[in-house]
């Protein structure tokens, strides 16, 4: 049986994650799970709310072409038993300026999708002109939870789920912003979101129910750019636009066609739109 060049691209990319290193140091008295891959330019790449440092591989082996991309773990990642669960995006922004630190780089590029933009928005606001970039994808100043996602909280919260589960996997296929298609890249997804536990998600979306920097983006001193996926039914294209024209200075970019996944879905397109914007970057800072 012949296999398409398409699909032996996609299983190309999600293969393996033997190319990383993992640094491991203390945070707050635990263990920090770190991913690096490639060399070049710093990247700090903030995974979202499920699937881990694993879930960003696919665009992580793309953008690894011209950067040292950096993935940290979030807390409930590695130990989702453990007590010292965050009370607030904060403390996760908290989190990454810690290991921003440890690992001593200095104003570097941080990108974060979705949960993870909300990350990196928190520790722009928080921490002005502490980084060189900033790149944020499916993020808005503050998440209104739909309709959708209240009820797929609910469940998460409260019933034991299999993770062949066909409701909630229908909330994974939400963010494709259309019927996927079939294939390794499909269940790549819905395996590794499927790798978190469904506690630490129903606690990251309270998180996110709490979570509002809209009074506070004037603070962000940091070169932006916000991408949006025109399918987005998570946070809607608009919302993305209105985001960008709030933070003074920042370009706005959308991907056609994509959705609140489209990071990993049109990765292609997000690396160029990411080159792009990394060569404005060298022209300011030159």
């Amino acid at each position: 049986m012949r296999i398409s060049a398409r699909r032996r691209a996609e299983m190309g990319m999600i293969s393996g994650y033997s190319e990383s290193s993992r640094p491991d140091f203390k945070i707050k008295g635990q263990f920090q799970d770190v991913v690096q891959i490639g060399s070049g330019e710093p990247l700090v790449l903030v995974p979202g709310l499920a699937g881990s440092w694993k879930l960003m591989y696919p665009l992580a082996k793309r953008l690894a072409r011209k950067h040292l991309v950096i993935i940290p773990t979030l807390r409930g990642d590695s130990n989702p038993l453990s007590a010292n669960k965050p009370k607030e995006i904060a403390d996760l922004s908290e989190d990454l300026g810690l290991t921003i630190e440890a690992l001593g780089l200095e104003r570097p590029l941080v990108m974060g999708v979705s949960f993870g933009g909300a990350i990196a928005l928190e520790y722009a606001v928080d921490n002005p002109g502490k980084l060189g970039g900033l790149v944020l994808y499916g993020v808005d100043s503050s998440f209104r939870m739909g309709f959708g996602a209240s009820i797929a909280q609910r469940v998460l919260e409260r019933f034991p789920l299999p993770s062949d589960n066909g409701f909630v996997n229908q909330f994974f296929n939400v963010l494709h912003g259309r019927k996927p298609e079939p294939g390794p890249l499909t269940d790549f997804i819905v395996e590794r979101c499927w790798e978190t536990d469904q506690a630490v998600m129903a606690h990251r979306l309270r998180l996110l129910e709490n979570f509002d920097v809209s009074d506070r983006l004037w603070r962000v001193e940091t070169p932006t750019l916000v991408l949006a996926g025109t399918r987005d039914v998570v946070v809607p294209l608009a919302r993305q636009r209105e985001l960008a024209r709030t933070i003074s200075g920042a370009n706005f970019a959308s991907v056609e066609g994509a959705g609140h996944i489209g990071f990993l879905t049109h990765r292609l397109e997000v690396a160029k739109q990411m080159a792009q914007f990394t060569r404005q970057l060298r022209r300011m800072y030159c």
